[in-house]
């Protein structure tokens, strides 16, 4: 199956051209695009992974490494598609217009870190594994059905493919040829386990060929490879051709959460490694070089801009009130079970201080 899903890629680790006509697809702008969007990524990833070791928000899903992955492919849909990100997937989310004060609201628990700006269809983050692909393809069969071009991206990890949510998404979208690209980050762990543990299956993109959904793999740290690929896959949803299965080879430098401990499971010296060797915006910033279109001052620039945006959305989360707990218990039933009245009533003890 290796030799049948071969890992495609456009720009090499050391930033030489893989396909020759990638200079012609790519122009000097949408290069700094790519560039300029995966290092706000970056950044607002270890503005978040700093800001929880110093207790200003919560338990934070890190995903430095998989900038490519997610931003190339966030950059491949349209003003009015849908996205369905996990619970991992911000720097997609925020490529496609999410709000970073939004976004940092969430690591503290208010309702509104889930609420994307008005006009933007993108789906709250999904903690439950693969559940969203249930809900990205049932969204993109009511777009089929009232006739209109939109399309659904969908997020997920290799774990994921493991849930009876990921076939059951795949079977219907497959039958119904709907508007679906499932964008599969494969880093090589679900949490502690390695893939080789996972499944028998020696790619994630084989897992396709069962419900006669083309599938392909990718770099997933060539950023070019990520979103002309996608480009693609959401073209043929767009088209009326139906779903497309992408498999995104990429690495994740740190923890699964900032609650996890990676030494106990994963060679910590290949972090190292990757670094030197495959990291997604190291590649671009080489082929920037070699095409002669590198700018120090447009980067130092760049860099200033970003960190004026993040520190502005923080400031702008800090002016919210703590979250409130009773925000649990909202906005499931009308009317509340006795057992979640029993509950939010022990929890309002608690913080009152009447139940240790």
């Amino acid at each position: 199956m290796l030799e049948k899903f071969p890992i495609m890629q456009y720009i090499s680790e050391e930033g030489e051209a893989v396909n020759s006509e990638i200079t012609d697809m790519l122009t000097a702008d949408l290069l700094k695009l790519f560039y300029e969007k995966m290092l706000r990524a970056r950044m607002m990833d270890k503005k978040c992974v700093n800001l929880q070791r110093q207790g200003r928000i919560g338990t934070y899903v890190p995903y430095e490494g998989q900038e490519a992955a997610q931003v190339g492919s966030a950059l491949a849909v349209e003003e009015g598609d849908w996205m369905f990100p996990t619970y991992r997937d911000h720097a997609a989310t925020m490529t496609f217009g999410h709000s970073l004060r939004n976004l940092l609201l969430y690591w503290v628990g208010r309702i509104e870190g889930g609420i994307p700006p008005e006009g933007k269809n993108i789906f709250p983050p999904a903690v439950p594994i693969a559940s969203q692909l249930l809900h990205a393809t049932g969204v993109a069969w009511a777009e089929k059905k009232k006739n209109t071009d939109r399309v659904s991206l969908v997020y997920f990890g290799d774990g994921a493919t493991s849930e009876g949510d990921f076939h059951e998404g795949l079977n219907f979208a497959s039958v119904f040829k709907v508007p679906v690209v499932f964008f599969n980050q494969n880093n090589g762990y679900a949490i502690s386990v390695p893939m080789e543990k996972q499944m028998n299956s020696k790619t994630i993109a084989q897992k396709g060929l069962g419900y006669e959904i083309p599938s392909i793999r990718i770099d997933g740290n060539d950023i070019a490879a990520v979103y002309l690929e996608t480009k693609k896959a959401v073209e043929r949803a767009r088209n009326g051709e139906g779903p497309t299965l992408i498999e995104a080879v990429t690495w994740r430098y740190g923890a699964h959460t900032t609650a996890d401990d990676p030494s106990k499971y994963r060679d910590q010296a290949e972090i190292d490694n990757r670094r030197k060797t495959t990291d997604p915006l190291s590649r671009l910033e080489k082929y920037m070089k070699n095409e002669g279109i590198w700018d120090e001052e447009w980067l130092t620039n760049t860099e200033n801009k970003i960190t004026n945006e993040i520190n502005t959305a923080l400031d702008e989360m800090q002016k919210y009130p703590e979250a409130n707990i009773d925000d649990v218990f909202e906005n499931v039933f009308e009317k509340l079970t006795w057992t979640l009245e029993e509950q939010r009533e022990q929890h309002r003890k608690i913080k009152r201080g009447q139940m240790s």
